[in-house]
């Protein structure tokens, strides 16, 4: 190991140098725009990214990736706003560290994204290393991710019935001048218009009777301080095996908006992914990427699609956080189901059509691999959801509310851990709302941490088992209880409480470990992902 990484260290010097400041290409035109017959607007023939067509060594060194399909010349509508969704108007600039992106608005207020399919991942790095020549390799990776990857996955999501946008590629013309003072910014490349689902105006029947549209920031807060907003566990694990399927590694709380239901007693939160720039990623394909990749290195979140899929846990690197927070309720029968109906779902047929959403010049490239991929994949989706469940089920979080709740342990005879948790109203002659509810299998888990968070909560243990789950205690700001009755045979105490020296009363029994702490740390819960 300390050989690959001596000599990968050597190959970073070999390419070491300033970054270039003329490294992207100057123009994506490469044919005339032209008036096709019976066309709604002009087409023009582009490039994507013609600067990451590289040699014989670069490709060993640094992968192959998808560099033809960035330098293959593509027909492209030409973007029209007066006449596109109905007209649009530039709102205001967005994008992230490596996106350009203006959003767009029609007559009806709708509003549209307007994203650079190429990236400038230089902001990613520290300000003094902007200028070297690491900046040229982040940059050359951009070439992992497909540029057109994204019709794919809008295709295959209406075939799983996720929600999903309608991303449509365009160029945007040299003499643009309607897209507000940025215009300059956007003029000779290559972009994806897609509809942004942001907020009540972005609703559709699509979403049926959603009543608002929030990004994780909201519905988190909402779901942590409030009882009875809760997300669609099932609906939320579904569209993740879908990311495993599509080969999506980066799916952390920022990619996801939440469509807002109703019902007589609990507000719903369903995922709407969003950002599907890194599916059909391959990025393993050259000696230093390779290297980079492994299971032990720094960029192993970094998944290439593969036919096979070797370690589905690798996934779960960069969503750790909202998957914790979403998918602790679903059980291992629960991801068979849903992989199963995603087999039903996407079918032969449903891949094909699919990926021949690509541009053909595209398509003639990649289409037959990323199907064949896709195919397989697909047969994998039982074992791979039962990898994900494993993980996931290793250690568990539950928590509550700011508001008041009772936690209730049941240690089971098999060793099995069952936990239940009620919403307690204010008001005595409401009855509690029980929001939680799943066995946990002493096969699959080792842990259960359980977060009161604020106000007065109640955690009542019961039970005997030949064997026992830890579970973890934290009772969080306000004065709670915990009663203590269960018992697990063995060594050691299987009953974690963890609270500040005046927080909680507790009736200890066998299984209890009492860590009191002067520091309000000790029951410190992250909420927005920090």
């Amino acid at each position: 190991m300390r050989k690959l990484l001596t000599f990968s260290f050597s190959i970073l010097l070999v390419s070491s140098g300033c970054a270039r400041k003329e490294y992207f290409q100057s123009s994506a035109l490469v044919g005339a725009v032209e008036q096709e017959r019976n066309a709604k607007w002009d087409s023009a023939t582009v490039v994507a990214g013609k600067h990451y067509q590289k040699g014989f060594l670069h490709h060993l060194f640094w992968g192959k990736h998808y560099r033809n399909v960035w330098a293959q010349p593509v027909t492209l509508p030409v973007l029209d706003i007066s006449k596109m969704h109905g007209g649009l108007s530039p709102e205001k600039m967005g994008g992230g560290f490596q996106t350009t992106s203006l959003t767009l608005q029609n007559e009806a207020g709708k509003e549209y994204a307007l994203r650079s399919v190429d990236k400038d991942p230089q902001d990613i790095l520290p300000k003094g290393l902007r200028k070297t020549f690491l900046t040229n390799l982040l940059r050359d990776q951009t070439s992992a991710a497909h540029p057109y990857g994204a019709l794919v996955v809008s295709h295959l999501a209406g075939g799983a019935r996720i929600p999903h946008s309608h991303p449509r590629y365009v160029y945007v013309p040299k003499n643009e001048k309607g897209l507000g003072k940025n215009s300059s910014e956007f003029q000779d490349k290559v972009f994806m218009l897609e509809e942004k689902y942001e907020g009540k105006a972005a609703i559709t029947s699509y979403l049926g009777k959603a009543k608002n549209l929030v990004d994780s920031k909201d519905f988190l807060r909402k779901r942590f301080t409030q009882h009875a907003h809760l997300p669609d566990q099932l609906s939320f694990a579904k569209a993740r095996l879908f990311d495993v399927l599509i080969g999506d590694w980066d799916r952390h709380e920022g990619q996801w908006q939440w469509a807002v239901y109703d019902t007589s007693h609990v507000t719903t939160y369903t995922p709407v992914p969003k950002d599907r720039d890194q599916a059909f990623f391959k990025f393993d394909d050259g000696l230093v990427p390779w290297l980079f990749s492994r299971s032990w290195a720094p960029l192993k979140k970094m998944k290439t699609f593969h036919a096979r899929v070797s370690s589905p846990e690798g996934y779960l690197q960069n969503a750790a956080f909202i998957d914790a927070r979403c998918l602790n309720e679903v059980t291992l029968e629960q991801w068979q189901q849903l992989a199963v109906q995603l087999q039903t779902q996407l079918t032969d047929s449903v891949i094909a059509a699919s990926v021949e959403a690509l541009p053909p010049q595209a398509y003639a490239l990649t289409g037959k691999e990323i199907q064949q991929k896709l195919l397989s994949r697909r047969d994998q989706l039982p074992q791979l959801a039962h990898a994900l469940y494993r993980s996931l089920a290793r250690h568990v979080l539950v928590a509550g509310t700011d508001q008041k709740e009772k936690f209730m342990v049941e240690r089971l005879p098999n060793g099995d851990t069952r936990v239940l948790v009620s919403q307690l109203a204010s008001k005595d002659k409401e009855a509690p709302l029980l929001v939680f509810d799943r066995v946990f299998r002493k096969i699959d888990t080792k842990s259960i941490s359980l977060y009161g968070l604020a106000d007065e909560d109640e955690f009542i243990l019961t039970g005997q088992g030949r064997s026992g789950i830890k579970v973890n205690l934290y009772g969080g700001m306000g004065e709670d209880e915990v009663k203590d009755d269960s018992s697990v045979k063995g060594w050691g105490k299987k009953t974690r409480v963890y609270d500040t020296k005046q927080g909680i009363e507790v009736e200890k029994g066998k299984e209890t470990k009492l860590k009191k702490s002067r520091d309000v740390k000790v029951h410190a819960f992250d909420r927005e992902g920090i």
